[in-house]
């Protein structure tokens, strides 16, 4: 069964805006460099540091086309409780990039400060927050993990999980 046009279209949001970012068509060496160089830079770590480090070995695992990377969400999708290790790595290495204040949970402003970072509206950002939060004032990483699953696999518009990345419509 094909994937559906709502999860295809949030699929091709988180390539696009977070990885593809000259917009190829595929994650190239260039598209890392400027996405790590930015992940860095809005927490304040410079390279040859630990955490740039981290970050850049978190993210060349994924080294895809628009097809691979739809391909591997949809395999995740039809067996989310067995992820590959990169899709686990990445789920942490998010949490944990939002999770400025490192407290184990992500509130409002985190998540406004690193999805705005990434050209989205803080409004926008902040309705999202709403949704994954359910009014709360923090996400745990437990919450999150949740979220995440409902993310790439979701079908429902409505789904609070839909709302992980800062945009609130596809």
């Amino acid at each position: 069964m094909p994937i559906s046009e709502f999860r295809k279209k949030k699929l091709l949001y988180v390539f696009n805006v977070f990885f593809d970012v000259n917009q190829s068509g595929t994650i190239d060496k260039k598209d890392f460099e400027l996405a790590i160089e930015k992940v860095c830079k809005l927490r304040g770590w410079g390279p040859g540091t630990d955490q740039y480090k981290k970050t850049f070995d978190s993210m060349i695992q994924i080294w895809v086309s628009v097809d691979e990377w739809s391909s591997m969400w949809d395999d995740f999708a039809k067996d989310p409780n067995n992820p590959l290790e990169w899709q686990q790595q990445y789920m942490k290495f998010m949490f944990d990039l939002e999770d400025a204040s490192n407290d184990g949970s992500i509130d409002s402003d985190e998540f406004t400060s690193v999805c705005s970072s990434y050209g989205l509206n803080a409004s926008e950002c902040k309705e999202a927050f709403q949704k994954i939060s359910g009014g709360n004032k923090t996400v745990t990483f437990d919450q999150f993990q949740g979220l995440w699953k409902q993310f790439f696999t979701s079908e429902n518009p409505s789904d609070p999980g839909n709302f992980i990345f800062g945009k609130t419509k596809f």
